[in-house]
């Protein structure tokens, strides 16, 4: 029983990063499927179409579905439209709206680019694509060939006198043409990861055990907050059930109030002259509750509680 429970709390506490490792899955999985299974390329004038519908729309829904489970995204953009919530909130500060924005929308494309990445190394697809563009450089400028291009995928249908050696070669050209591609995605998306790690790295305010401790600090504050709330929560159910069923006399019961939870939902600025870990310390240090705890001199993007920071992390540990 410990050890499920182990696996719960370890389910629990890295959900955004086994949805998206569920995700990475799911994109390499259903690309061998739809390649092998689903995918009959028409040999037609619809080649192209047909091909860039097989490529594109699953990255793009791997990438929406990315967004879906982005947990510290939600975090964040609830409420965020509603003209009653404060000025500070993060959709009013843009900069810190498209840097939370930006950072989420990466972390999302990583499920898509591995389908697009794989989808080009296999070459079925682009095999297809190319074939309906009639490209000349790939049949080497000649012109019987390049008649028979969209035929390419379907050796049966070429009516020419293509030998089969010739077609061969045409369809090995597309493939290696569409491996590269892959590859270079593939490398550009690695370097792209190191160069982000690398930058966040070195700008960081704090340093390295300190930053360490930080992350520690807020697993076990949110681990905490989620179980104080599941209790808070029993209790004022079971209060309001007996209120209900036993006609008993209302009891005064202490909730936080709107704005409090504002307050300690709202993206969190570091700020060196003060050393808070999280919005939820900021809150209870900070001697004028009913102020704004954002906008504080000295306030910059958190090294500890950036989404972008805590997904990377997430992955790497």
């Amino acid at each position: 029983m410990e050890y499920f429970k182990t696996v719960l709390n370890l389910g629990v506490k890295h959900q955004s990063v086994i949805g998206y490792g569920a995700l990475s899955l799911l994109a390499a999985v259903g690309e061998n499927v739809f390649s092998t299974v689903l995918f009959e390329c028409p040999c037609n004038s619809w080649n192209y179409i047909y091909g860039m519908v097989f490529l594109l729309v699953p990255a793009v829904i791997l990438f929406f579905l990315g967004h879906m489970l982005n947990f510290p995204l939600w975090k964040h953009m609830t409420g965020c439209c509603n003209s009653e919530k404060p000025r500070h909130h993060v959709c009013r500060r843009w900069v810190l709206f498209f840097r939370v924005f930006w950072q989420m929308t990466f972390v999302s494309a990583l499920a898509p680019l591995i389908w697009i990445a794989l989808a080009l190394l296999n070459g079925t697809f682009y095999v297809c694509i190319v074939s309906g563009l009639k490209l000349e450089h790939v049949c080497d400028h000649k012109e019987k060939c390049i008649k028979e291009l969209p035929h390419i995928p379907c050796p049966k249908l070429i009516t020419s006198n293509l030998s089969r050696a010739e077609i061969t070669q045409v369809a090995s050209f597309m493939r290696a043409e569409s491996q590269i591609l892959g590859w270079t995605v593939l490398g550009c998306v690695l370097i792209v990861v190191v160069l982000s790690t690398c930058i966040r790295r070195c700008i960081s305010p704090v340093s390295y055990l300190q930053l360490k401790f930080w992350k520690m600090y807020i697993e076990r504050e949110q681990e905490l907050f989620d179980v104080k709330c599941k209790e808070h929560a029993t209790k004022l159910a079971e209060r309001n059930i007996s209120i209900f069923f036993d006609h008993t006399k209302v009891e005064q019961f202490e909730t936080p109030k709107n704005n409090d939870w504002n307050q300690i939902s709202s993206a969190y600025i570091f700020n060196k002259k003060t050393q808070f870990y999280s919005m939820l310390h900021r809150f209870v240090e900070y001697p004028d509750r009913k102020k704004s705890l954002i906008s504080l001199e000295g306030d910059m993007v958190s090294p500890a509680e950036m989404p972008m920071v805590d997904m990377i992390d997430g992955f790497e540990s």
